[in-house]
């Protein structure tokens, strides 16, 4: 299935009264279960060889209310985020026995690699959009990440 395809059907249960959405498509099967216990939805992908890998879908924020408890808000580090444009497997390099493409104090360029990140089976290099040097690395290697998470700091 179609990475727009899933993110619109996260958004859609995310925005809607739906608890339970489930699609079949070919032999893909995708099931997003809305749940007030959870802080996330989370999406459960059922591939052909019948195993299912779960990834983090965005939660609708709760409206506000008057007996809303405060909200401690995270700081933003100094320097230009490279935030993930897909959901997957993080991965600082091309191979398990290859160096990373950037540490911390990488000088890189606009267009630079900066990581890999794999979604239903595919690589994708994920190429920074300002130059400077790395100052944070804010994923450990094969963690799965969420849309719009930050991955790395460039100052």
């Amino acid at each position: 299935m179609d990475l727009r395809k899933l993110k619109t059907l996260i958004d859609l249960v995310a925005e809607s009264d739906i608890a339970e959405l489930e699609v079949t498509e070919g032999e893909s099967k995708v099931r997003i279960v809305k749940s007030s216990a959870m802080p996330q939805n989370q999406v459960m992908m059922m591939h052909p060889q019948g195993m299912p890998q779960h990834y983090a879908a965005p939660a609708a924020a709760p409206a506000p209310g008057p007996a809303a408890a405060p909200v401690a808000v995270a700081v933003e580090p100094t320097g230009h985020v490279v935030k993930s444009p897909m959901v997957g497997t993080f991965y600082r390099s091309s191979s398990p026995g290859s160096p990373a493409f950037v540490e911390v104090g990488t000088t890189i360029k606009e267009g630079d690699t900066v990581c890999i990140i794999e979604a239903m089976k595919l690589l994708n290099e994920i190429d920074s959009d300002v130059s400077g040097v790395v100052t944070k690395i804010l994923v450990e290697n094969g963690q799965p990440v969420e849309f719009g998470q930050p991955l790395f700091v460039i100052g």
